[in-house]
């Protein structure tokens, strides 16, 4: 259905005629001449084709200021959006960004990649199914912030995490701090879930606070850490003093001690199964209010008004 967004504004149609009634005549000079009869006749007949002539002239002005009424009365067509769904959950991304995320011992769509551009891809992928959550993203190295608060805007989140840079917040890995971070927003939270999504490669080597000290203090506040410990070796097993390798038993510790999952990432399509599964863990559930927006028609008889502006100056211009 067609509604206008100011009504009002078409009672400025009839102010041409008010300007031609109030307004005075303008005067004509010229002066007067005899001619016979038979001459003044056809004259007259003249002047009659020229007043029907002059009302023609006078339709397409009054057409133009009709539509550019209509335009400025703003009509528009109300079209409803369906309802978004509604989880009732906050959920925060926590994300390392310390310099081992550079190595390139993950592969992706055929290629070598670096693990930082395989958590991109597949972190933003999963970012934007979690319609109806409220995300958070948190980025850390030696020190951790909130990349973007807590929005339903899951695109704004994906984008975010696509343009995560390696150094931004230092190249140490400070799991107590993110998980600290997370825990201060979503301790005031009003959710009925608050969960914690952490993903590290490394070992907690920044900070003073033992991650599984945050992870039970997690517990208490009812908010669940899940865990993706990401690369090829583990702490246990890798060579001693050897870099680039994942604490995964502590990562465990962290998500067994808050209530959440822990999952062993090696390869990229181990990270795409744990969003998968991850998908499974914190479904999205239940419907929100439906929006209602408008499309704007006003463009239509405004750009009607303008093609008749064109025909008006060709006209003038032929004489």
């Amino acid at each position: 259905m067609i509604e206008l967004a100011d009504p009002l504004a078409l009672l400025l149609l009839p102010l041409p005629l008010l300007a031609l009634r109030l307004l005075p005549p303008r005067s004509q000079g010229g002066g007067a001449l005899s001619v016979p009869d038979r001459i003044g006749t056809r004259l007259s007949l003249g002047g009659e084709a020229a007043t029907d002539q002059s009302l023609r002239r006078r339709a397409l002005p009054a057409l133009v200021w009709l539509l550019l009424v209509l335009a400025l009365s703003g009509p528009r067509q109300l079209e409803p959006v369906a309802a978004l769904k509604v989880s009732g959950r906050d959920l925060a991304i926590a994300i390392d960004l310390s310099g081992s995320m550079v190595r390139d011992d993950f592969h992706l769509d055929g290629r070598q990649v670096t693990r930082l551009e395989a958590v991109q891809k597949v972190g933003a992928d999963f970012a934007r199914r979690r319609a109806g959550d409220r995300v958070g993203l948190i980025v850390f190295g030696s020190e951790a912030y909130y990349a973007t608060p807590f929005t339903f805007d899951t695109e704004a989140v994906a984008q975010r995490i696509e343009e995560a840079q390696i150094g931004i917040s230092g190249r140490a890995t400070n799991i107590s701090d993110a998980l600290g971070l997370a825990l201060k927003r979503l301790e005031h939270s009003e959710a009925k879930t608050r969960v914690v999504i952490l993903l590290s490669d490394g070992v907690n080597n920044s900070g003073a606070t033992n991650p599984r000290g945050v992870a039970r203090l997690a517990a208490e506040l009812g908010i669940r850490v899940h865990t993706i410990a990401l690369g090829p070796k583990d702490l246990e097993t890798a060579e001693p003093g050897e870099h680039g390798v994942v604490d995964a038993a502590t990562l465990n510790a962290v998500a067994e001690l808050s209530g959440g999952e822990s999952f062993r990432v090696r390869t990229t399509g181990d990270l795409v199964a744990v969003t998968e599964a991850l998908d499974r863990l914190e479904p999205t559930v239940g419907d929100g209010l439906a929006a209602e927006t408008y499309r704007a028609l006003w463009i239509w008889p405004a750009a009607a008004a303008a093609a008749l502006c064109l025909g008006l100056a060709w006209r003038e211009r032929l004489g």
